[in-house]
């Protein structure tokens, strides 16, 4: 027994000795050396007048058809035309479906494969009821304190802003670009894309073209937002979370309250509702997820990096602690979000059905028949009928370690020295899932996006920060030049 007891001891010491030397040697990663980049000082006052004045354009995308027949569309266009000249006069211009814009700057080697940068201009509306808890007027374009305000200022005019801006000095100081460059300013990207990147993606198909990559929005400069982290968090997306919407419908006896069955349509349903609250689908750190948090773990203190340097031991401790948050719950699996019900007409009436909404937005592990299939497994009730509405697929993950993400990566050193650059996950829905139907499709917007500004996108007090805008301008421009 002692000779047991020694042996066990020996193991032991061993097995804290190959933790702590894997967590001394987990440490941030050498960067790539850098690519020879020179950022140019933009007018931070000039672009933050342009944005504003954007902003108090209401183009709206409304889910039951646009009330002014799109003439704020089309009068943001003419705004864009006399704000950006250059562009308009020295890109070739395509305009699909009227009001998505989508230009060409012509390279020098039409033999490489062109580049696509994306941003749509139309917005969310202002929830009715809501206009008096905004500090400024949601489409007034006020400038206070070095900050533009209003509706789009995150989402995502500021991208259409300085992306323009960046093709301006482009063509204002003749930098000839090997490749062509596609500017795509679409305008229906919050109600679906149909006319607008949906169409840019055939475009591209009926010409035979293929781009390199495309680089669209997506995800920020993270800061405040990843606990034990005082650095940014530039978080670099490779693919997004499908959307799948269910309706679960239960069956039961209609009739008069007073005189209920033991089951009726609604308790049925509801029982249906718990099986799923009580079975979410399988997840963990893999893949993507697992890149994202590794890369910010070794910026972490010693404890955490131990835990990560040997997920090998602590993985399912890891995945209840990142899961345990609704965000990182939503970067490890398909999530489960019941958002509609129905059922009777009356008080006093039992509904002969009963119907849920289910909104799944799905991890890349996932499918759309898979979570379906799921769904079914978990409620397991003949009684309950499960039929699936709108959805789209995960997008496929577009490469780490080709030329355009490299270049990103190094663009967003330039710009951000200090900045955790990582892969990351996007998990809302962007233009960019069509694009990715074509190219490598990346979501990254160079700018930074505080803990207090969650809130405000499609919500209340949106405003971005003149200082932000100039960073974009950066990126963009010497990512640009050295296409």
């Amino acid at each position: 027994m002692k000779r047991f007891f020694l042996s066990l001891g020996v193991v032991i010491v061993l097995l804290i000795g190959v933790l702590i030397f894997n967590a001394m040697r987990f440490t941030p990663q050498e960067p790539a050396p850098s690519a020879d980049i020179t950022l140019i000082q933009p007018d931070d006052e000039l672009l933050a007048k342009q944005l504003a004045e954007a902003l108090t354009f209401k183009t709206v995308s409304y889910e039951n058809g646009n009330p002014d027949n799109y003439a704020s569309f089309t009068a943001f266009q003419e705004w864009l035309a006399a704000t950006y000249p250059l562009v308009f006069e020295k890109a070739e211009l395509v305009r699909l479906n009227t009001h998505t814009l989508l230009f060409r700057l012509k390279g020098q080697d039409a033999a490489l494969k062109p580049v696509l940068f994306s941003a749509h201009y139309d917005v969310v509306p202002v929830n009715p009821g809501t206009e008096r808890t905004w500090t400024y007027p949601p489409f007034g374009g006020v400038i206070k304190n070095g900050e533009v305000w209003g509706r789009g200022a995150l989402d995502d005019k500021n991208s259409v802003i300085t992306l323009m801006a960046a093709a301006t000095h482009l063509l204002e100081e003749n930098i000839a670009t090997q490749r062509d460059i596609y500017i795509a300013l679409t305008h229906d990207e919050e109600i679906g894309s149909t006319d607008g990147a949906i169409a840019v993606t055939q475009w591209f198909k009926d010409k035979m073209i293929t781009p390199a990559w495309s680089l669209d929005e997506g995800s920020y400069v993270l800061d405040g937002i990843v606990p034990g982290i005082d650095k940014g968090i530039a978080s670099i997306n490779l693919s997004e979370k499908g959307y799948l919407t269910l309706t679960l419908t239960a069956e039961g006896e209609g009739g008069h309250s007073s005189m209920p069955p033991q089951d009726t349509a609604v308790t049925i349903l509801a029982a249906a509702l718990m099986k799923l609250h009580d079975a979410p689908l399988p997840g963990g750190l893999e893949g993507i997820s697992e890149k994202m948090y590794s890369d910010i773990a070794r910026h972490m203190d010693f404890t955490k990096r131990l835990l990560f340097a040997n997920m090998w031991l602590f993985k399912p401790l890891l995945n209840s602690a990142v899961g345990s948050s609704t965000s990182g719950n939503a970067m490890l699996r398909t999530t489960t979000a019941p958002t509609m019900l129905s059922g009777s007409v009356k008080s006093n009436v039992l509904p002969a059905t009963a119907t849920a909404t289910i909104n799944f937005r799905l991890h890349p592990r996932d499918s759309v028949e898979s979570v379906t299939e799921w769904v079914r497994e978990a409620i397991n009730d003949d009684r309950v009928t499960v039929e699936a509405g709108e959805f789209t697929e995960p997008s496929p993950v577009a490469s780490s370690s080709n030329e355009g993400f490299l270049q990103m990566v190094q663009t967003t050193r330039a710009v951000y020295p200090d900045a955790i650059i990582t892969p990351g996950l996007t998990i809302a829905a962007t233009d960019s899932r069509f694009y990715s139907e074509i190219t490598d499709s990346y979501r990254f917007a160079p700018m930074v996006l505080r803990s207090e500004d969650l809130g405000s996108i499609h919500g209340t007090n949106e405003k971005i920060s003149a200082a932000n805008l100039v960073k974009a301008v950066q990126f963009y421009t010497a990512l640009m030049a050295q296409q």
